[in-house]
């Protein structure tokens, strides 16, 4: 990227299992940024509440939502990824506010990929008995989202590629 580039500010988003961390480390490796881990910024009580196997309510939601949205506003001309699963519109609308020119990626994947997926990582909090209620919650990206929708199951490398088109940034840049 050149000088004269904006550096984009990408938000990798999907339910539990869908590979936002290591895809979003990918993109931000590729674009040169900071990554940050949208579940480090998890207040104490919402990491109890998922690994009791408590879904989160849009109230239990809304500081972690505020804590990523002021971390994308403090981007400016510097970019960076974040994870974070932001399932519903209103959500991603929150992040926007905060970074209007934020591009989201979704990661998507059947219910069975994804249920292997939580069953065999070790050490998350994220119980696979909260999939069926991520997956209720999820709003795709609509029509007039800046973003894209890319095949959870291809390769981290070849997603990276799709964002990277999608984001108008040749391999050169």
């Amino acid at each position: 990227m050149t000088e004269e580039t904006a550096v984009p500010v990408v938000v990798v988003m999907g339910v539990s299992g869908c590979g936002k961390s290591t895809v979003g480390r990918s993109i931000a490796e590729a674009l040169r940024v900071e990554y940050s881990e949208g579940d480090d910024f998890h207040p104490e009580q919402n990491i109890a509440k998922m690994a009791a196997g408590v879904p989160l309510t849009d109230e239990d939601r809304a500081p972690w939502l505020d804590i990523i949205a002021g971390w994308l506003a403090g981007r400016g001309s510097h970019g960076g990824v974040v994870s974070c699963s932001a399932l519903k519109h209103s959500y991603r609308d929150r992040l926007r506010a905060a970074a209007p020119e934020a591009f989201f990626v979704h990661l998507a994947a059947s219910r069975d990929e994804l249920a292997q997926r939580m069953a065999a990582r070790r050490g998350h909090f994220m119980p696979s008995s909260l999939l069926d209620s991520q997956l209720a919650a999820l709003e795709p990206l609509s029509a007039d989202e800046h973003g894209i929708t890319v095949d959870a199951t291809r390769p981290p490398a070849e997603l990276v590629q799709d964002v990277m088109a999608a984001l108008g940034i040749r391999p050169s840049d």
